[in-house]
């Protein structure tokens, strides 16, 4: 039995994980600490790189406060990371300004010069999009791929970009951080879609990079997500306690690496996550795209295998949307209030758990009312940075349970919906492996069962599979796990979620209205986000 630590860097903190591997892939405690997502004017969206480290070493040290392990049994290191972030960084790997998230959406003129021009396809011109699709297996047609965040920078910011010397991904960063190495593993490579994913051509494209306009000396070393990366600089180790020379692995991005701790290693594995995004992915042997819903098979932590990916940009963002703006009181009409968690008369751990049984008491379909999860635009199976929330159909009768439970059905549509686009390309599996903060939930659990109509299984510790995977990369690098294809033996399944045949006829009504939602609105989104902008323009001319 071996001890390793993986570091979970979500989009609004970290989670740091101590796990043994032996016969199974076992947590023994963890850490979480938060830090800032910064949204700023016209779509953009930034993290400070230094509140990353500061939380990976808080979590580091207090990590051993709770359990019996010392920092010298550490065998190795390794992350899970949100993915399509920019980090340009100087030669000391020092960050030229602070990193953009994966939700920055600024770069619309970027992408209008760069693709929407000429003969289209899906809003992109036909012979950059073919080229791409032929070289990498995607392309970049989101404003938010980070190719356009890296033209924006070149555009706005050209001090910045001349102070570049590497462009990396999140965990890259804190690799770089951790070792001194510039490197991104293949699947951060491929999710700037600037990499050749064809047989015997594998690295990056001289191509794309020229059409793009990309420096080609930006870009850093490939390697594997079950490579040693490095080792733990002296300065390192002192700053997270722990030992100098502990091997650092690549690991992967959470997109890789959730699946593989969900153990969906197999060809036809389907997976579906539910935490501040969500998506439904599942396991195919040969790169496929569908450029009109945004969805692609995407490299990932396995050779050989590839996960073909739907993401939603809310998904538990809308359930924090719902506990900041409806469970809590926001005007202060109250003369007395307490936090439902707090009571000592309540067996609730999390103002969560009374949301999820106090909903679990309304009747499915919400009283009609239908919830939007478009907080912060959507991508697929459409592409559309103005899309927003909506709940349709309130009348005197609705109350704010009635709200609630809506919300959580809606993020259930969308998934269902990007299920359903899947299932139209290739054959998904007919037990769904349901993961992420949203998993902690059986009443969610049993509503994604219900809408889907697909059986849904939910694993232990579902908040922590992308540790798990990180957990599992480590175990094959260090030679304790033969590979990556047999990780289902060392994770399980805790419950299981069989759909309702009695709440079919109102799921697929309510359904069938969800998807039709976006078509009947989507000149209003267009219309009212304009309006904003020219609002807020006038506001600052007159500050």
């Amino acid at each position: 039995m071996i001890y390793v630590i993986a570091y979970d860097i979500g989009t609004t903190g970290v989670k740091t994980c101590l796990f043994s591997i032996g016969r199974k892939i076992e947590l023994i405690a963890g850490v979480h600490e938060g830090y800032g997502l910064y949204m700023i004017e016209n779509g953009g969206a930034e993290q400070n790189e230094n509140e990353w480290w500061s939380a990976m070493c808080s979590t580091t040290r207090k990590l051993f406060d709770s359990a019996d392990i010392r920092p010298s049994d550490i065998k190795g290191i390794s992350f899970c990371s949100q993915m399509q972030g920019l980090v340009l960084v100087d030669k000391k790997g020092s960050a030229v300004r602070r990193p953009m998230s994966y939700m920055d959406q600024r770069a619309v003129r970027e992408i209008k010069q760069g693709m929407a021009y000429g003969i289209q396809i899906a809003g992109a011109n036909v012979f950059k999009l073919i080229k791409s699709l032929i070289i990498s297996g995607a392309a970049s047609t989101s404003v938010k791929d980070p190719v356009w965040k890296y033209k924006w920078v070149e555009h706005n910011e050209p001090e910045n970009f001349e102070r570049t010397y590497k462009w990396l991904d999140v965990k890259e960063y804190l690799i770089c951080k951790c070792t001194g190495r510039f490197v991104m593993t293949e699947d951060s490579a491929f999710a700037t879609l600037l990499y050749d994913t064809r047989t015997g051509r594998k690295g990056w494209s001289k191509e794309l990079c020229e059409m793009y306009g990309v420096r080609m000396e930006h870009l850093p070393d490939v390697i594997k997500s079950t490579d040693r990366a490095g080792y733990l600089t002296e300065g390192a180790s002192k700053e997270l306690g722990l030992i100098p020379g502990i091997p650092v692995f690549g690991g992967g991005g959470d997109a890789s690496l959730i699946g593989i701790g969900a153990g969906c290693v197999e060809t036809g594995d389907t997976h579906i996550y539910l935490g501040t995004s969500g998506w439904v992915s599942t396991i195919v042997d040969k790169q496929k795209v569908d450029a009109g819903k945004m969805i692609a098979a995407i490299v990932g932590a396995q050779s050989e295998h590839y996960n073909y990916f739907a993401e939603m940009e809310t998904a538990g963002k809308c359930l924090e949307w719902v506990k900041d703006h409806l469970a809590l009181d926001e005007i202060d009409i109250y003369l007395e209030k307490r936090h439902v968690a707090e009571s000592q008369e309540t067996i609730y751990t999390s103002l969560y758990d009374y949301l999820m049984e106090t909903i679990s008491k309304i009747q499915p379909g919400s009283g009609g009312v239908i919830f939007t999860p478009w907080l912060h635009g959507n991508r697929c199976p459409f592409e559309d940075p103005t899309a927003s929330g909506i709940f349709f159909n309130i009348t005197l009768d609705t109350g704010k349970t009635e709200l609630i439970r809506a919300v959580v059905e809606g993020v259930c549509y969308h998934l269902k919906w990007m299920l359903e686009c899947q299932e139209k390309k290739i054959k998904v599996s007919n037990t769904i492996r349901f993961v992420g903060g949203g998993a902690l939930s059986p009443v969610t659990a049993q509503i994604l069962a219900d809408i889907t109509g697909h059986r849904v299984d939910v694993t232990v510790n579902p908040q922590n599979v992308g540790s798990v995977g990180a957990a599992a990369v480590m175990g094959v690098g260090l030679g304790v796990i033969p590979k990556l294809e047999i990780v289902k033996e060392y994770v399980s399944a805790e419950q299981a979620f069989i759909p309702n045949e009695g709440t079919r006829e109102v799921y697929d009504r309510n359904y069938q209205v969800f998807k039709r939602l976006y078509k009947c609105n989507k000149k209003s989104f267009k219309d009212l986000h304009l309006n904003v902008e020219v609002v807020e323009n006038e506001l600052s001319q007159f500050n």
